[in-house]
């Protein structure tokens, strides 16, 4: 057995960080927020760019703590089951728990990058700067979260390695994910298209349900360590 999984935000909800599109969702109880995570806006309006910088200070990532959700796949992958776990979160919390093969499809918080010249430089150092808008040191240009934003392309080799993952395993994994934003959701059709089983396992009904093999809707932290038990007693 060969397992990928996908994991979106609602894997990190029982770790205290909000999902986006659930009934309590940020973008739920703020619609307006979702200017914060368009590339365009971000880039031309200096307000959007104070307002992210405010939230990456004071976002739940930095205290955090991974759940049962993550360490299952973690004994998944020391069970020899585990081909990758694809990722949209931000919060490495998959790292954290002690994860090795991790596609970060749409970055990480923990980094800033330049839109300019490209330079990579922790978070932390660049919030303790205390500036609201702080500017690259290099060459003055804007600076992000090294973090994926509507109307931003993935990086491509992160995006083949994805679905080199989604092609190459027997069972294809969805976990805490609405699967509507694309290519992340696209994954689930190269999957399927290369042989695999599908399980979706998510709060709401999501566009890849009447596809799979098994939907789960019962709660990530107590139903995906019982899924990977199973599948780890499975192969012994």
């Amino acid at each position: 057995m060969n397992v990928t999984v996908l994991t979106g935000a609602g894997i990190s909800t029982d770790s205290g960080i909000p999902d986006f599109r659930g009934p309590q969702g940020v973008w739920t109880k703020d619609p307006a927020a979702q200017q914060l995570f368009t590339l365009q806006n971000y880039l031309a309006d200096p307000d959007v760019r104070r307002r992210s910088w405010i939230s990456r200070r004071e976002h739940p990532a930095w205290r955090a703590e991974p759940n049962e959700g993550h360490r299952a796949l973690v004994e998944l992958e020391r069970a020899g089951l585990l081909r990758a776990i694809i990722t949209q979160n931000i919060d490495e919390l998959h790292q954290r728990a002690g994860s090795s093969q991790v596609i970060e499809l749409h970055g990480t918080i923990f980094q800033v990058e330049c839109v300019s010249c490209g330079l990579r430089t922790p978070m932390r150092e660049v919030l303790d700067r205390n500036q609201d808008d702080p500017e690259c040191l290099d060459c003055g240009g804007i600076q992000k979260a090294a973090t994926i934003s509507f109307g931003q392309s993935l990086r491509p080799a992160v995006l083949r390695e994805a679905i080199s993952a989604a092609r190459e395993c027997d069972l294809f994994l969805a976990v805490g994910t609405s699967l509507t934003v694309q290519p992340a959701a696209s994954l689930c059709a190269e999957a399927l298209d290369a042989g695999a089983a599908l399980v979706v396992m998510n709060a709401q009904a999501t566009p890849y349900d009447a596809h799979a093999d098994l939907v789960i809707d019962q709660p990530i932290g107590q139903a995906l360590p019982a899924l990977v038990k199973e599948l780890i007693d499975e192969a012994r």
